[in-house]
């Protein structure tokens, strides 16, 4: 896995209180638009997320890069790093494995670093049974379904059965909404944006990741002792 780190990211203002990390997840099905959000965040110079990249078995597309939008390596390396524990999450899409190696996201998290994912439903539950209380999920609705199907069309990546098999797989994902915490449509990328920007600056403030309260308001309650 390669994780990386947001050095472009500017530093908040004003009191810092350490706090725990936490995993922003998005999933929707393909072509409603989580791939674009999920960049468009990570070079955000606010946002200050950390990209967990997956490792999957599946062909490049002709657009990806290795290492930046996903590792590629070979069935039985995937298989290895399954069997042996080494993976947060795993999960076979399409007839392809996707999966997130482990520990290095949990340093990250316990850094204080935040991470987003770009995983699919079933990748998801496996992530909250393990780290449910570092997760904030996200599910990305397209406005309508022909809109998703001109989306696979006009990406022109994908063969005429990859993309029925993905309009057909996409009724099956888009049943999951409501194991999400936050839903959004994205009728226009920029709005979506904003919207997942807010859901980052209301969770960062929850009190149960704010790891450095019980020391600041103790020294709130010393002043006044002075």
């Amino acid at each position: 896995m390669t994780v990386l780190q947001p050095d472009h990211a500017v530093p908040p203002p004003g009191v810092v209180i350490p706090r725990r990390g936490l995993v922003l997840i998005l999933s929707s099905p393909s072509g409603a638009g989580k791939t674009s959000l999920t960049r468009a965040l990570s070079v955000d110079q606010f946002a200050g997320l950390s990209v967990s990249i997956s490792v999957t078995t599946r062909a490049k597309r002709p657009s990806e890069i290795p290492g930046q939008d996903y590792d590629f390596i070979e069935v039985d390396d995937f298989l290895a790093l399954r069997d042996h524990g080494d993976l947060l999450e795993w999960a076979e899409v399409h007839g392809n494995y996707y999966g997130t190696p482990r520990r290095p996201v949990e340093r990250a998290l316990g850094s204080g670093l935040d991470m987003i994912f770009d995983i699919d439903w079933q990748g998801t539950r496996q992530v909250k049974e393990k780290i449910g209380r570092d997760v904030v999920t996200a599910f990305i609705l397209p406005p309508s379904m022909s809109e998703l199907q001109h989306r696979l069309e006009r990406r022109a990546e994908d063969s005429r059965e990859t993309i029925e098999r993905r309009l057909a797989n996409s009724l099956v994902e888009i049943e999951r909404w409501a194991e999400y915490d936050y839903v959004i449509v994205n009728d226009d990328l920029g709005r979506s944006l904003d919207s997942l920007k807010s859901i980052l600056e209301a969770e960062r403030l929850r009190r149960e990741r704010q790891t450095g309260l019980d020391g600041f308001v103790s020294s709130l309650l010393a002043e006044r002792t002075i």
